[in-house]
């Protein structure tokens, strides 16, 4: 079964973003509160080092700052020091437990690390957050976290709970059209896929799923729709690649 990840890492960037964003919690100072801010920005830009050193100064300055813990725990995964970013995560929700950025950043941590029924635990304590202003994206990542580990019904389960808390969810739509998809299930794919649509713009991905759901459905002429667009929208894509790799005869490369 295959399942790409990328849907985990824009969610983990949205909520850098928002970090960065949340009001002023208690007892974190101004200048470790700056601190943190500047080390997001910076990870954020790829400067690692200096992330590194922006947000241990933020904990120097203010320990029990539930939003420094956060972020550097995300910075330590992104460095591989796997033990410390999970120290840093249960530090931050030990500090705040109504912290549910947090949650749901280490619900992707513990995910990508192979606990999925804590992974579980995090995001739908996450989602149940009254103040959560996106509840569909811990739910959505619960979902694919499900799909990853090979529950199913699960995935599916989750997934349409993202879509009913928010029907304009684009990353939710296109997640359940892949997962129709991969259950053959390819008329709820093809809505799945329009809604989808209806909401975004085309990717190069929501494309090759148009693609193949039109190929298994027999609408060849929906399906040559597809693969123009793909090939004029999103020709150096992997996907592009993996249908010029389909008329050849290959493997189409990239999976």
């Amino acid at each position: 079964m295959r399942l790409p990840g990328r849907i985990l890492l824009l969610c983990l960037a949205v909520l850098l973003s928002a970090c960065a964003q949340n009001p002023q919690r208690k007892g974190g100072t101004a200048a470790a509160k700056a601190n943190v801010e500047l080390g997001i920005q910076y990870m954020r830009a790829g400067m690692k080092a200096v992330a590194l050193e922006k947000l241990k100064k933020a904990l120097q300055q203010d320990p029990k700052l539930p939003e420094a813990h956060n972020a550097i725990a995300v910075l330590y995964e992104n460095l591989g020091e796997i033990e410390l970013a999970k120290e840093h995560f249960r530090k931050a929700l030990a500090l705040d437990p109504d912290d549910s950025q947090a949650r749901n950043n280490f619900g992707n941590f513990l995910c990508r690390h192979g606990d999925w029924e804590e992974a579980e635990k995090q995001f739908v304590k996450a989602s149940q957050d009254p103040l959560h202003e996106h509840p569909e994206m811990p739910l959505a990542n619960a979902g694919i976290c499900a799909w990853l580990h090979g529950d199913l019904d699960k995935a599916e389960k989750y997934l349409r709970q993202a879509v009913r808390t928010n029907p304009l969810y684009s990353a939710a739509l296109l997640q359940m059209a892949k997962l129709m998809l991969e259950k053959k299930e390819y008329m709820k794919a093809r809505a799945y896929l329009q809604r989808f649509q209806s909401v975004s713009q085309p990717t190069a991905e929501s494309l090759w799923i148009g693609i193949q759901t039109e190929r298994a459905l027999g609408d060849r002429s929906a399906e040559a729709s597809y693969a123009l667009m793909l090939r004029n929208r999103f020709p150096d894509s992997s996907f592009a690649r993996r249908l010029a790799g389909e008329r050849d005869g290959g493997d189409g490369g990239a999976r």
